[in-house]
């Protein structure tokens, strides 16, 4: 049984499982006079993918700050399996699972690819403090080798172990969007936010990183929520569509049902 198959089945149940993996309650975000967001409520569920698109300046990026810990909110409430985060720092939503990639790719450039990869790892510590690694301890190196072959199958999954000892900053966009993609995923995460995941990619990379995203909701059985242009690739890969216009969601459901609705088609799709 695979790890969505696990979290359908807990739903059914009425289980733990079928608490949403995030939560969003009367998110509002205010500049001065101006409503960024006017009382944004979502879920997403464990397994599932969710793209959230809508027009320039409609609150997209300042909603996935938010949910991020990037930007507080002027109300409402952010929850990850049920727990309130709201006042949490990023650092500590990072700890609790939720993972973030961004519009403009951040690496370390002067690190190989399986090192940037390897730094989401490091938070967890080796065990035994300096001392450990004066004496290269058994447990400290166990812990090593245990990480390193954690990285190698993200690397795989992601398609970069061509490319694993070369320097970030050598990278193209198409990989090294993987890269941080590998990065994100490393430590498993229960929330995954993907915020312009197709910018900069051909036809052939965005089809690649899309099989990816459907590889990791499935295996790992996350929560991924999506900001993207590209609307097309959101129908194509996302289970649901909500739809954000001037800081309100405008209408969520089934991508055939958000590209019927005559609402959507006249305020976004130009029809």
């Amino acid at each position: 049984m695979t790890s969505v198959e696990r979290v359908l089945e807990g739903s059914a149940a009425g289980g733990p499982a079928a608490v949403p993996a995030l939560e969003l309650r009367d998110i509002t975000v205010r500049f001065g006079g101006i409503t960024a967001l006017d009382g944004v409520a979502l879920d997403v569920g464990a397994g599932e993918v969710c793209g959230l698109i809508g027009p320039n300046g409609a609150g997209k990026t300042t909603l996935f700050d938010v949910i991020s810990a990037v930007r507080a909110p002027s109300a409402g409430t952010v929850r990850l399996g049920g727990q309130d985060v709201t006042r949490r720092s990023s650092v500590q939503r990072a700890r609790r699972g939720l993972h973030r990639t961004f519009q403009r790719v951040q690496a370390f450039g002067w690190l190989s690819v399986e090192d940037n990869v390897l730094t989401a790892l490091e938070w967890r510590g080796g065990g035994g403090g300096l001392v450990a690694d004066l004496v290269a301890s058994p447990t400290r190196r166990r812990r090593e080798r245990e990480r390193r072959r954690r990285v190698a199958e993200v690397l795989e999954l992601c398609g970069l172990t061509a490319v694993q000892d070369e320097m970030a900053s050598a990278l193209p966009i198409g990989l090294a969007r993987m890269m941080e993609l590998a990065r994100a995923i490393v430590d498993p995460p229960r929330v995954l936010l993907l915020d312009e995941p197709t910018s900069g990619l051909d036809e052939t990379e965005s089809a690649r990183l899309g099989e990816r995203i459907q590889s990791i909701r499935r295996d790992e059985g996350c929560a991924v929520l999506l900001v993207e242009h590209n609307v097309g690739f959101v129908m194509r890969h996302c289970d649901r569509v909500a739809v954000l216009d001037l800081g309100r969601i405008l209408t969520v459901g089934k991508p055939e049902e958000v590209q019927a609705d005559p609402a959507v088609r006249n305020a976004y799709l130009g029809e």
